[in-house]
C-alpha cells in the first residue's frame, strides 16, 4: 500500500497541536522537538526552514511563540511532505502566518529573497549517500540521508537567505561538529552557541547530537551551554527538561 494513504495523528502539548505522519516514511522523531525549542525568535522575525518534513518544527514554533513570530515560511522537495505540512498547518489554524514551497533548497535564490529572514532553521539530512542505516523507504532515506542535498547545500541555502547578523539554527551529529564548525565558516556563518544532547547522563558517555546557532558575519567567540539529557537513565523516562517540551504545564515559553 502506498504511504501517501496511511496516516496517524500524533499531538504534543496536551493535543493543542497536531501533527498528521505518513504511517509510513519520513517520520519526526526528538531532533525536531529538540530543534525547535532551542529556537528563541524576537518579535516579528521572519523564519525560514530548510528541509520543512510534515510541518512538526513550524508547527512548535508558532504555538510557542505565538504573537511573536511574523510569518514562517517552509521548503520542502519531497511533494508528499509539503502537501503534508500544508495540510497539518491548515488544520492547526496557522495558514495566514505560513507559506509551504515545495521546492530544492539549491535553487533558494528563485524560491525566496536575499537575506529576507531574521531566523533560518534545519534539520538536515545527516548522512552522506551509502552510509548510516538506510531505510527502505525512499521517502525516510531522502530525508535523513544526504541524497537530494549536502550539509553545505543546506548552509549555502541557509546563508543566502538570512539577513546580515541574522540567526541560522541546525542540529547535527555531534561527532560530526568539526566538519559543520569549518563548512558553516567558509560561508560566513560563525558558530556562536553550542548545546551538546546525550541520550541519558553517564561517565564516559559521547554526545550524541548538538545543537547549533550560528551568526551570519559574526565574532568567533562560542558559548556552549549545559548539556541536555533527553532520557534520566538508560532505557529509562524522559529527563524533566525534556518534557517541558511536551507538556502544556511545564513548558517554558517566553
Amino acid at each position: 500500500m502506498n504511504s501517501k494513504t496511511h496516516i496517524t495523528a500524533d499531538t504534543l502539548f496536551e493535543g493543542n497541536i497536531s501533527c498528521s505522519q505518513h504511517a509510513v516514511g519520513y517520520r519526526f522523531s526528538v531532533d525536531s522537538v529538540l530543534l525547535a525549542h532551542f529556537i528563541k525568535p524576537k518579535k516579528n522575525n521572519s523564519i525560514l526552514e530548510l528541509g520543512t518534513g510534515c510541518g512538526i518544527i513550524m508547527l512548535i514554533l508558532l504555538y510557542r511563540w505565538n504573537g511573536v513570530v511574523k510569518k514562517i515560511t517552509g521548503i520542502e522537495l519531497q511533494s508528499s511532505l509539503a502537501t503534508l505540512a500544508k495540510e497539518n498547518i491548515k488544520a492547526n489554524g496557522y495558514e495566514p502566518l505560513v507559506e509551504i514551497i515545495n521546492g530544492d533548497i539549491k535553487r533558494i535564490r528563485s524560491l525566496v529573497g536575499a537575506e529576507s529572514y531574521q531566523i533560518v532553521v534545519s534539520n538536515p539530512p545527516f548522512y552522506p549517500v551509502d552510509t548510516g542505516r538506510v531505510n527502505s523507504n525512499i521517502e525516510a532515506t531522502r530525508a535523513r540521508h544526504q541524497v537530494l542535498g549536502t550539509l553545505d547545500d543546506f548552509l549555502v541555502a541557509a546563508a543566502a537567505a538570512v539577513v546580515n547578523r541574522g540567526s541560522v539554527y541546525f542540529i547535527y551529529p555531534a561527532e560530526l561538529i568539526g566538519e559543520f564548525i569549518a563548512l558553516a565558516r567558509k560561508r560566513k556563518l560563525e558558530v556562536k552557541k553550542l548545546q551538546f544532547v546525550y541520550s541519558y547522563p553517564q561517565e564516559g558517555k559521547n554526545a550524541e547530537l548538538v545543537l547549533i546557532q550560528c551568526v551570519k558575519n559574526g565574532g568567533v567567540q562560542v558559548e556552549v551551554v549545559a548539556p541536555f539529557y533527553i532520557y534520566k537513565n538508560k532505557n529509562g523516562l524522559y529527563s524533566r527538561a525534556m518534557e517541558k517540551f511536551y507538556d502544556l504545564n511545564l513548558a517554558d515559553t517566553k
